[in-house]
């Protein structure tokens, strides 16, 4: 989503200081971390008779409710805040809250869940290339390597080995891809006059209501059995997975994320999201008993190199940079 007579910064060095850029990517290493843990709890939700829809709806309500006091602060400061900002408010809803996780699930359906996890997390490298074609600008040495050793360890890491080929779950995963892409770009926007969590609760309260709708036409299946599920051994009721994933991984993930993100750049806060496969193959490990393959470990190893390629040369231009904001935008129309 863009505004019209706005400018939009995009995967660029930020222009911080050594102290919020540290705390930018401890934020965006927690975001990963909390993201990561979605995916293990929900899984047993998922096969013991929970429809996508309703997980989803009381993931994203609950989160946003619980953020929802950033959104009445924002208000209160500024009344105009919803007029002002609604078209991003609308874009973060729809896209990297909504969009990204069901086109993603839908992707999953129709193709292994690693092929479709490799595609969606192209999202670091598709911003290299759309930065690079936008700007006719090539990017540095660093970034190009870094881009290529994370991508080598992103497929050693969800082993993509055996697997088909599908169009319409390509496109799907493409379109979660594209999603992701706008979940770093649309958190670069968020300033003083658009708070961090505010962005986020009101993202992920749009979320909400557009899948309640969904629902409530049968577009989507809404099933929400009391069962129990297993995670580490041991046997819960359905309402912990669920707590966790609303209250910690998807709270703690928006908000950590989109506040990590103005401090150290998208470019840089999308490749450490690379991080979340790893993370999700430890909570996989510990909670559902999946122990990774030695080459998975490798890939890890590789995706840590790529970030860390790519950090280098955030921090060789960071000092260069001017220190107005405008400088490091890329107007878009």
């Amino acid at each position: 989503m863009t505004v019209p007579t706005a400018s939009l910064p995009v995967i660029t060095p930020v222009v911080a200081s050594p102290r919020l850029r540290t705390t930018g990517l401890i934020m965006a290493v927690a975001s990963a971390l909390a993201f990561s843990s979605s995916g293990p709890f929900i899984k047993p939700l998922l096969e013991n008779g929970w429809s996508l829809g309703a997980a989803l709806l009381v993931r994203m309500g609950l989160a946003g409710l619980i953020l929802s006091p950033a959104v009445f602060r924002a208000i209160g400061r500024n009344p105009r805040f919803l007029r002002q900002h609604w078209r991003l408010i609308l874009g973060f809803g729809l896209m990297p809250v909504l969009g990204c996780q069901l086109f993603f699930f839908s992707a999953m359906q129709r193709m292994p869940v690693a092929v479709a996890l490799l595609i969606q997390y192209l999202a670091p490298v598709m911003l290299v290339a759309f930065v690079w074609l936008r700007s006719r600008r090539a990017p540095s040495a660093l970034v190009l390597w870094g881009s290529a050793v994370a991508v080598v360890g992103l497929i050693l890491v969800v082993d993509i080995s055996g697997a088909s080929f599908d169009l319409i779950g390509t496109l799907l995963a493409l379109a979660a891809a594209v999603c992701v892409c706008a979940y770093f770009v649309i958190s670069e926007r968020a300033r003083d006059d658009l708070p961090p969590p505010a962005l986020a609760a009101s993202g992920l309260l749009v979320g909400a209501a557009m899948m309640g709708v969904l629902c409530l036409t049968g577009a989507m299946p809404f099933e929400a059995p009391a069962v129990s599920v297993m995670l580490g051994g041991v046997e819960v009721p359905w309402f912990v997975p669920l707590l966790w994933v609303a209250a910690v991984a998807t709270t703690l993930g928006y908000a950590l994320g989109v506040m990590a993100v103005p401090r150290i750049g998208s470019r840089v806060a999308s490749f450490v999201g690379l991080s979340e496969v790893l993370f999700a193959l430890g909570f996989a490990w510990v909670f559902l008993a999946e122990v990774p393959a030695p080459i998975q470990f490798a890939g890890g190893a590789l995706i840590l190199a790529g970030v860390i390629l790519v950090k280098v040369d955030d921090l060789r231009r960071a000092p260069a940079q001017p220190a107005t904001p405008a400088a490091a935008s890329v107007p878009l129309p």
